[in-house]
C-alpha cells in the first residue's frame, strides 16, 4: 500500500512537471526573475550611492519613525499592499528595523501584506460580479488572468515569494473565482518572504 502511494505521488509530480514545462511555467519564473534582477540591482546601487553621497539611509529611516506615527506608516503600507503594491515593501521592512520592536513590527507588516492580498482577492470577486468593470479590468491584467488559469496555486506561491506583484495575482485569482481556502493557504508564504527579506535588510540598515 505504501509503495502504491509513493508511486502515485511520484507519478503526479512527473505529470505536474511535464505540464509546467509544456505550458511555460519555468520559463515564466526565469523571465520574471530576469525582469526583476536589473531593477532590483539598480535600486540597491541607488540606495548605496544615496547612502554614501546624500544622506545616511539609517538616519532617514529613523527620521521617518520620528516624523510619522507607527499607525500612519502601517496604514499607508496596508493601502499599498491592497492596491497593486504601489510602494516597494522593502522600504517598510527597512523602517521596521528602526522601531522599538523590529521583529514584532516586521510580523505586523507580514500580516498586513497577507491581509492586503485578501482585500485584492475580494476586489477581484467584485470585479467578476460587475460586468462593466470586468471587461475593463480583465484587459489590463489579461496576462495575469491567463497565467493563474494555467498554473493556479503555483502562481500564487510565486507571487507570495518572489518580486511579482502579489496584489495583481490576488485580483486575478478573485476574478477567475479561484478557491478561497486554497488562496489563503498558499498566500501564507507571504510571511516567509517578509522574514527572509527582513534578515537580509536588517543586516544592511
Amino acid at each position: 500500500m505504501r509503495n502504491f502511494s509513493v508511486n502515485n505521488i511520484n507519478t503526479r509530480i512527473r505529470v505536474i512537471h511535464k505540464y509546467n514545462k509544456y505550458t511555460g511555467f519555468y520559463s515564466f519564473i526565469a523571465n520574471s526573475l530576469k525582469k526583476a534582477f536589473w531593477p532590483a540591482l539598480i535600486l540597491v546601487l541607488a540606495i548605496i550611492l544615496f547612502d554614501i553621497f546624500v544622506l545616511d539611509i539609517s538616519d532617514l529611516l529613523v527620521k521617518m519613525t520620528e516624523t510619522y506615527s507607527k499607525l500612519q506608516i502601517l496604514s499607508l503600507f496596508f493601502i499599498s499592499e491592497s492596491l497593486l503594491g504601489l510602494i516597494p515593501p522593502e522600504i517598510f521592512i527597512g523602517w521596521s528595523e528602526k522601531t522599538d520592536d523590529p521583529i514584532l513590527t516586521l510580523s505586523i507588516l507580514a500580516i498586513l501584506s497577507y491581509s492586503g492580498g485578501i482585500v485584492s482577492y475580494t476586489i477581484g470577486t467584485i470585479i467578476r460580479k460587475t460586468k462593466s468593470l470586468q471587461k475593463a479590468i480583465e484587459t489590463k491584467i489579461k496576462q495575469h488572468i491567463i497565467n493563474i488559469r494555467k498554473w493556479g496555486g503555483l502562481l500564487i506561491i510565486v507571487g507570495a515569494l518572489l518580486p511579482i506583484p502579489f496584489s495583481m495575482v490576488s485580483i486575478a485569482a478573485g476574478i477567475i473565482d479561484y478557491k478561497l481556502k486554497n488562496y489563503l493557504l498558499f498566500g501564507l508564504l507571504r510571511f516567509v518572504r517578509f522574514y527572509i527579506y527582513g534578515v537580509a535588510i536588517f543586516s544592511m540598515v
